[in-house]
């Protein structure tokens, strides 16, 4: 949102917007970055690489939700995109069980930001938020906005 300036107006104008937009949000910036760790039980080929009985293994949900085979251009931020299959929450039984509540405070918080301070925009310039990329969850420290 931060740098395409018609985003959040085109939010502001259709709600009905929100649910996609939150789900790719949610893709994009990918909170969560890795799986938990799990060891292979038996021998496991992908593609050329082997990964062995008793070997560690971490899958990095960022990467997966950057897959174009799942999603089209994925390092375009689209609010059109059904982007439902992303794995921010997980995914199959380890699927986070909040998610829905999370998704609709997102979708809430974002549309009352949207409808009560219109003309939201950010007071630095993007390259200095300071995103946090030395912990396990994803974020910024602040996020300084004006309007």
């Amino acid at each position: 949102m931060a740098t395409d300036p018609n985003l959040a107006g085109a939010l502001a104008k259709d709600e009905s917007l929100l649910p996609k937009a939150v789900d790719e949000l949610l893709r994009f910036h990918s909170i969560v970055q890795n799986g938990l760790a799990r060891a292979a039980v038996e021998d496991v080929r992908l593609d050329d690489v082997t990964i062995r009985a008793g070997e560690g293994v971490v899958l990095s949900l960022a990467a997966g939700n950057r897959d174009e085979g799942v999603f089209p251009s994925p390092d375009t931020l689209d609010p059109h995109r059904d982007a439902r299959r992303h794995l921010a929450f997980g995914h199959g039984i380890h699927q986070c069980l909040g998610q829905w509540l999370a998704k609709v405070e997102i979708e809430e918080m974002l549309g009352a930001v949207l409808r009560w301070m219109l003309g939201v925009r950010l007071a630095v310039p993007f390259d200095e938020l300071d995103f946090r990329h030395e912990v396990s969850s994803y974020g910024l420290g602040a996020l300084p906005v004006t309007w």
